[in-house]
């Protein structure tokens, strides 16, 4: 299969610091990739690059095997990239169909917000992840941790993403509303969007991605699916850089070689 998205020896310097260093990660369509990594790896910076909050130094992005200049977010989004951070984003005040096209209103003829558009609208998107979703007048204040994201999520659909990067999404979320992310993903998954999913959580990771990438001191260890590896062994990956051959992934400076 075609990749969807082609992230080609990256680097990313802030100062004197290399905070990504030729750094490459592929999506296929309908494919999860987990990013893993300590807090301070890269994997954010690296994921920004895509998302267009950062330029990259050096090398490349490919949507489609075309080679894109991503320079801000609205370029990111223009890709069909969206972003899902972790504090969702979402105005507490309003309802459903207000934040998925917060920013991005329909309006009639006369300029006016068309209200009854926007909410059909956020109807069939909603639809299409959580059928059993009913509140949509309510302000999203008053609805879960699982229907937020559900929001955040349609928002991501209604303008047609082709790649979505999901900062921690089932941070702070109990067991029924994390099994309630993970079947959005899995609904995205159905649609054929690529995912790049950010996270600490070594079962989250395990139970719905397909590939695990690990970063450590702004470089790439290892890239492999989840039936080549155990958490275990991306533990070692994520802390010491120590790959499941019991080896170093190259320029990684683990405690041992130090």
């Amino acid at each position: 299969m075609k990749p969807l998205v082609q992230m080609e020896n990256i680097y990313k310097r802030f100062g004197g610091i290399h905070a990504v260093e030729d750094m490459s990660l592929e999506l296929l369509p309908g494919e999860v990739v987990g990013l893993l990594g300590h807090n301070g790896a890269g994997k954010s910076t690296f994921i920004k690059m895509l998302s267009g909050a950062y330029q990259l130094d050096s090398g490349q992005i490919k949507i489609g095997g075309d080679v894109v200049n991503i320079t801000n977010p609205s370029s990111a989004k223009a890709f069909g990239i969206e972003t899902i951070y972790q504090t969702l984003a979402l105005a507490d005040n309003l309802d459903t169909a207000a934040n998925i096209f917060f920013g991005r209103e329909i309006l009639t003829k006369f300029g006016a917000l068309d209200e009854p558009a926007m909410e059909h609208a956020a109807i069939g998107v909603m639809g299409r992840l959580n059928p059993q979703f009913r509140k949509f007048k309510d302000p999203v204040s008053n609805l879960s941790g699982g229907q937020r994201q559900s929001v955040a999520i349609a928002r991501a659909l209604q303008f047609n993403a082709r790649i979505i990067i999901m900062d921690e999404p089932t941070a702070a979320l109990g067991p029924h509303e994390t099994q309630m992310v993970a079947d959005l993903i899995r609904a995205l998954k159905r649609e054929g969007i690529a995912i790049v999913m950010i996270s600490h959580d070594l079962h989250d990771v395990f139970d719905l991605a397909d590939r695990v990438s690990v970063m450590k001191n702004g470089r790439h260890v290892w890239t492999g699916t989840t039936e080549e590896t155990n958490k275990d062994e991306v533990l070692q990956m994520v802390i010491l850089g120590k790959l499941p051959d019991g080896s170093y992934a190259p320029g990684i400076l683990s405690e041992e070689n130090a």
